[in-house]
């Protein structure tokens, strides 16, 4: 199972598995039925969740049933936490939007909620993030996960992503991270080799590889940066059963 996502993930394109992904992980997720884990987001229960990753792929890692990944499973619990984006209609911008969240964002925002991407079927509008077409002062929250590091100019990103937000909203801007994190985040526009790329930047279409000097970038695109350690709140029995990782901080921009 490890080497079939593994191949599936690094070699079939993007939309193709977003498509077509879905069913085939459900019929999967059949023979994994139990109760040791649950996702958060749909409550499905399992023996355990598929791994995932596209060279050592992880253990415990993906939710056959809405296709969740440990940092989305973060988010929600973050979001039902720490936040009041489950209790209220909000304008909601979601970029590169995840196939488990999309329905169930919706039925809390309605028509507030928008989804959009440059190239994804999910989306409603299709959008580069570095020209986004709202005006400013538009949205309560925009969701950026997992994105940044597929952009040529990430600050700029950041800096769109501030001018559509309201005064006071707030940006989830979560990037991923490699072992070992670099001091200063690593970028070579120079390297075009996708194999190279995967070496430097840990996948092939990154663009950079990410350093302890993030939140340094967030606030350089002018926004006010919380780093939140909301994970370590749980036990390691509790973050196995959620599938989620306790080292992961939650970035939070606001304006």
């Amino acid at each position: 199972m490890k080497r079939v996502i593994s191949w599936l993930i690094r070699f079939v394109p993007r939309t193709l598995l977003q498509r077509a992904g879905g069913f085939g992980l459900k019929v999967i997720g059949l023979f994994y039925r139990g109760s040791a884990v649950v996702c958060p987001i749909c409550s499905a229960g399992f023996r355990k969740f598929l791994p995932y990753g596209r060279i050592s792929p992880r253990e415990n890692a993906l939710c056959p049933n809405c296709l969740s990944l440990e940092r989305h499973r973060l988010l929600w619990l973050y979001l039902y936490e720490r936040t009041d984006f489950f209790k209220k209609p909000m304008k909601v911008l979601h970029i590169a939007p995840e196939a488990c969240f999309i329905k169930r964002f919706e039925n809390v925002h309605g028509e507030g909620y928008i989804t959009a991407d440059i190239e994804s079927p999910l989306a409603k509008v299709k959008m580069d993030i570095l020209a986004i077409p709202f005006n400013e002062n538009t949205f309560d929250v925009v969701l950026c996960n997992h994105v940044l590091e597929h952009v040529d100019d990430d600050i700029a990103a950041m800096k769109e992503i501030r001018r559509v937000l309201k005064p006071g909203g707030f940006a989830i801007l979560q990037v991923p991270f490699f072992n070992p994190v670099p001091d200063k985040t690593v970028e070579n526009k120079t390297v075009t080799d996708k194999r190279e790329r995967e070496r430097l930047f840990g996948q092939a279409d990154h663009v950079r590889r990410y350093g302890s000097d993030y939140a340094g970038r967030i606030r350089e695109a002018g926004l006010q940066v919380i780093e939140d350690s909301f994970a370590t709140q749980f036990s390691s029995d509790e973050a196995r059963k959620f599938g989620i990782t306790k080292s992961e901080i939650i970035y939070t921009g606001i304006k």
